[in-house]
């Protein structure tokens, strides 16, 4: 583990006794202060106006409870969270994530990481993160709406274009957006597209928002290859998740040349040496919402591997796009033995600290999901201007709009890790420029 530096070991400690048991947040501040020592040394009004530990502290942690009732006529009760963490930049931006695992803890970590990750994007946004224990798998739509109309009844008092905007994130989809949006529609009586993205394309969405974090992360590995000149041709990938990221990441590096030859769920792995069969994917997991493991039953040549672990199927590319923390130091020596010379993370925080070492001892290349998956963050903001425009853009367009925001988070993170001297490390590159931004602006504003 690196040391910190003196001032920012205090920073980390009072963070640890304010927020104790919280190990996914302590875990995404730490990794951004072993970045900041060259930051503090050479800027220290940033240490002078306490911007370090201000900016590890949530302006605001809202937690409701949120009841509803199920198809029998019982009454549930679930909590929802909305830590709205920094609005230097902007209006708080980030998604909501239902799934039982939800605690505060996660959605801290979440919102930390997406300030560092709007700030990268360029666009006014800050940055917050929200969601609830509820779990909609296995539950009807009735259910989900009933669900997502109490969980608005409260949320409603708290967003609006331009104090916070929330998305989607792991099970909240469009369906679930649509009942959120229609609840917060009712309530307030206001058409307020901006307020919510990631809507239907015929009620306020964009295009390329569904494809934007995989392609977005997709991008991002391609800027990668070309500073060797490099590119995706022929290159073997591997990509863990068969959600939006996944799915969309596989249409990508399949459009740019390379083959996806592996991809996962929670219950197993499937390789495919011909590469992924995409529209066939597509059907098992957003057609039929069924196991992968029907993709290996369809698709002649596949086979399906029950548990285990997709990190152990040789690749050039690694795309971890399920969920934090599943890559760890066993996985990656697995990664590193197959092949492994880039792992970009789709997801947020998939790779654990000692993995990451891993990764730098053995000379792969890493890129952080605070760079490499900022794409659909910075999509959902080119669907706020669509919206505050009251305009619509084309696929192409808008496609091309993401792709020049991923180069140039791209060109971020290279020159200011070259600044700092620390060439071609992506972590420092990205954790210095993503934070200096949100400093400069927060020493503008005041204490406040």
């Amino acid at each position: 583990m690196t040391t910190l530096d003196s001032k920012l070991q205090d920073v980390y400690d009072e963070v640890l006794g304010r927020n104790a048991g919280e190990q996914e947040f302590h875990q995404a501040v730490r990794e951004v202060l072993e970045s900041l020592g060259p930051v503090v040394s050479k800027h220290p009004e940033y240490v002078d106006a306490a911007v370090i530990r201000r900016i590890c502290e949530p302006e605001r942690q809202i937690i409701f409870r949120v009841p509803w009732t199920d198809d029998a006529g019982a009454v549930q009760l679930n909590r929802g969270f909305r830590v709205e963490f920094n609005s230097a930049l902007g209006p708080y931006k980030g998604g909501l994530r239902f799934h039982p695992s939800v605690y505060l803890g996660i959605v801290k970590f979440l919102g930390f990481e997406q300030v560092f990750k709007n700030s990268l994007t360029g666009m006014p946004i800050g940055g917050g993160k929200g969601g609830s224990d509820f779990d909609p798998k296995g539950r009807s739509d009735a259910e989900v709406m009933r669900f997502c109309q109490s969980f608005m009844t409260e949320l409603h008092r708290h967003i609006g274009e331009y104090t916070d905007v929330p998305a989607g994130d792991i099970g909240v989809g469009g369906r679930e957006i649509g009942y959120l949006f229609g609840q917060y529609k009712r309530i307030t009586n206001r058409y307020e597209s901006g307020v919510l993205t990631g809507k239907g394309l015929s009620w306020g969405g964009s295009l390329v928002r569904t494809e934007a974090t995989g392609y977005g992360t997709v991008f991002f590995v391609d800027e990668i290859l070309k500073t060797s000149g490099d590119s995706f041709d022929g290159k073997k990938v591997v990509v863990s998740g068969s959600g939006n990221v996944a799915i969309y990441a596989v249409e990508k590096v399949h459009q740019l040349g390379g083959a996806v030859v592996a991809c996962s769920d929670s219950a197993g792995y499937v390789v495919d040496e011909d590469g992924i069969d995409l529209e066939l994917l597509k059907d098992v997991k957003e057609v039929r919402r069924a196991r992968i493991s029907e993709y290996a039953d369809a698709r002649p040549g596949a086979r399906y591997v029950e548990g285990g672990s997709v990190w152990d199927v040789p690749c050039d590319i690694a795309l971890p796009c399920a969920t934090q923390n599943e890559i760890d130091e066993p996985e990656a020596i697995a990664l590193v033995k197959g092949g492994a010379k880039i792992v970009a993370e789709g997801a947020n925080m998939p790779c654990t600290p000692v993995a990451v070492r891993t990764f730098a001892d053995a000379g792969v290349v890493f890129a952080p999901g605070k760079a490499a998956n900022a794409g659909g963050v910075a999509t959902s903001a080119l669907e706020m201007q669509q919206n505050a425009s009251r305009d619509a853009w084309s696929f192409e367009h808008t496609e091309e709009r993401l792709a020049e925001i991923m180069r140039g988070i791209h060109h971020r993170c290279l020159t200011t890790a070259d600044d700092y001297d620390v060439p071609g490390n992506y972590v420092a590159g990205a954790n210095i420029a993503g934070f200096i931004k949100v400093a400069d602006a927060m020493i503008a504003l005041g204490v406040i």
